[in-house]
């Protein structure tokens, strides 16, 4: 058993009951709710995700009069990255931030699509797109198995945040350690790079110790995670980048609960989203800010390196859409779903309104 569920097990058990729907002691003068939800994230309470994850708490608990409660456990107490599916499923927690992205295992299709977003105009869009390929691939349906989503979450367009020097050109990538997302390895191979794929809560300490050179990630991280402290050269290179389920309760707190407060965890999707939505547009402001105060080198890509950018990482898209074919799913389809959506502008229109966790 790994370490984090031998952690996760005492934790459980210490505290009676946190994965189930039991009730917690209320506050002395205030009434004891009917069903407390533990929430778990590998993120700090300060962070922007977790700021929107606690409007979306205090915003389902009023909804339902009370009768809702969550207990939250921050900074990884209780979740991984890399595990975080299996560790809901399980009942590590009831309710957690899962990134498939990251995930090891069992999570193919939901981590290799996230880079069919290529030409992609907002955080909204991305939201959108997914939500339509969920609706038509049930690929999407079968990784989630054991878990119902709450919230889908885009993100800002990642740049590249440097340690010691800025890169210009594409060929200022070669010979650079860098951490990135899946779907971003491969092209950076391509121009001779060299990619690794880590949580980003393991970032900071990789660059403080000059393990990577740098980090393909959102101006916000200037702020949110210190970046700025260890690396100083922000490049504003767009890698598109797409939505991915974010947020899921387990399915056996799910059936713990009555169908009204189930439907209303359903309705409150849109609003955790606009909550995420918010913060990292904020924070992404917020960290170009402090960066620059903070000492930090903002550079743009010349137009001509990006469009060349472009061709090549929709390009290693579709080779990424064609290999999952090795592991039993037919890719391409997804990815001629998403690019036609982007094109023509009609994700917005074949979203569903009110989608079911």
């Amino acid at each position: 058993m790994r370490p984090k569920f031998l952690f996760a097990a005492a934790a459980l058990a210490l505290s009676g009951s946190l994965a189930g729907c039991g009730a917690a002691p209320a506050p002395q003068g205030q009434a004891q709710a009917e069903f407390t939800l533990t929430y778990a994230s590998p993120y700090p309470p300060s962070h922007p995700f977790s700021r929107a994850d606690q409007e979306w708490m205090a915003q389902a608990e009023k909804a339902s009069l009370g009768r809702l409660a969550f207990r939250p456990y921050w900074s990884g107490a209780l979740l991984s990255s890399d595990m975080s599916m299996e560790e809901i499923r399980h009942g590590v927690a009831d309710i957690g931030l899962i990134t498939p992205i990251y995930a090891k295992g069992g999570a193919h299709l939901l981590r290799v699509q996230s880079g069919f977003y290529g030409g992609v105009r907002d955080i909204g869009e991305q939201i959108a797109v997914y939500d339509c390929l969920a609706a038509r691939f049930p690929g999407f349906g079968r990784e989630l198995h054991g878990l119902h989503v709450l919230a889908v979450q885009g993100g800002n367009f990642p740049g590249v945040l440097t340690r010691t020097r800025p890169i210009r050109h594409l060929e200022d990538f070669r010979g650079l350690r860098l951490r990135a997302q899946s779907d971003a390895v491969d092209v950076l191979k391509q121009l001779g790079a060299d990619p690794v794929n880590m949580p980003m809560s393991e970032v900071y300490s990789a660059l403080a110790k000059g393990v990577i050179d740098g980090v393909v990630a959102p101006a916000d991280t200037i702020k949110s995670l210190h970046f700025s402290e260890v690396a100083k050269h922000f490049t504003s290179i767009r890698f598109s980048r797409g939505a991915y389920p974010a947020r899921a309760v387990s399915d056996q707190a799910w059936r713990r609960l009555p169908p009204d407060l189930q439907r209303l965890l359903i309705a409150s999707r849109k609003d955790w989203e606009a909550a995420l939505n918010r913060e990292l547009i904020a924070a992404e402001a917020a960290g170009i800010a402090f960066g620059k105060t903070d000492g930090v080198d903002f550079s743009p890509l010349p137009a001509g390196e990006q469009a060349r950018f472009d061709r090549l990482y929709n390009a290693d898209a579709f080779g990424q859409a064609q290999r999952l074919s090795q592991v039993g799913i037919d890719g391409v389809p997804v990815f001629r779903a998403a690019q036609q959506l982007i094109t023509t502008g009609t994700a917005h229109h074949c979203a569903p309104t009110e989608d079911r966790p």
